[in-house]
């Protein structure tokens, strides 16, 4: 789905995954489930474009959900992936906290848990090699992706600041749509490490100038980043106050 000049998603609401296009080539910005490849080929298809063009992967952290096709890329056709030091061992497979699923309904985490079933979750291949990189870089990779480092859903997770896609790549930092509960609007992510560090997290995203802020779960959204931090922080109140 093309979002805009330069900017196209794949997946949906449930788990996302995101192409930048530009005259260089394209930088893919997570990689969703394993299911979602042949996605992946249909839009390089509509674009006129083809594997070849990808020029690298940049995971917003290193959880599964966000590994998809990511090792598939870089053993069968050379693309680099691109993760945060801090999340590198994580997106090889290593441990993560074991965390309360907290607050949920059943018709949204069915619903999570049989598209992800359906887009093979569990044949995910976690990766054998990555670039790890760091808070402040700006990769050599089409739309010259700053990384911003935004630790608290995991120790390593970035924001990928596009200008050329007018656009904010947040992965799990928030979320548009609960996958465990359906609620809708900006809002924490669940399954997150380090909670009050997620929102303190967002006050990185002051200053940046995009029209798109998009989250690796739930809709694409559209306003300042700016906006963010005190909309997520309300949300979290009130879910707090229901717990």
């Amino acid at each position: 789905m093309k979002l805009g000049p330069h900017l196209h998603r794949i997946g949906n609401d449930i788990v996302a995954a995101y192409l930048v296009e530009t005259n260089d080539g394209i930088t893919v910005i997570d990689a969703g489930l394993p299911g979602h490849w042949k996605e992946l080929l249909a839009e390089l298809d509509a674009m006129g474009r083809s594997l070849a063009d990808i020029r690298g992967v940049v995971l917003t952290h290193g959880d599964s959900d966000h590994l998809g096709f990511a090792e598939r890329l870089r053993r069968e056709h050379g693309v680099p992936v691109y993760v945060h030091a801090a999340d590198a061992e994580r997106a090889r497979g290593g441990k993560k906290p074991k965390l309360s699923m907290g607050r949920s309904r059943l018709r949204p985490v069915a619903g999570f848990l049989l598209y992800s079933l359906g887009k093979r979750a569990l044949r995910t291949s976690y990766l054998t090699e990555v670039t790890e990189v760091a808070d402040g870089e700006t990769l050599p990779l089409p739309g010259a992706p700053r990384v911003i480092s935004m630790p608290g859903h995991s120790p390593g997770s970035i924001a990928v600041h596009v200008p050329a896609a007018n656009a904010v790549f947040v992965g799990d930092a928030l979320t548009t749509r609960s996958v465990l509960t359906g609620t809708i609007g900006l809002q924490p992510s669940p399954f997150t490490d380090e909670p009050s560090q997620a929102l303190d997290s967002l006050g990185r995203l002051n200053g940046i100038n995009a029209a798109w802020v998009l989250p690796g779960h739930g809709a694409p959204w559209r306003g300042n980043p700016a906006a963010v931090q005190d909309t997520v922080r309300a949300a979290a109140d009130a879910q707090a106050s229901k717990d």
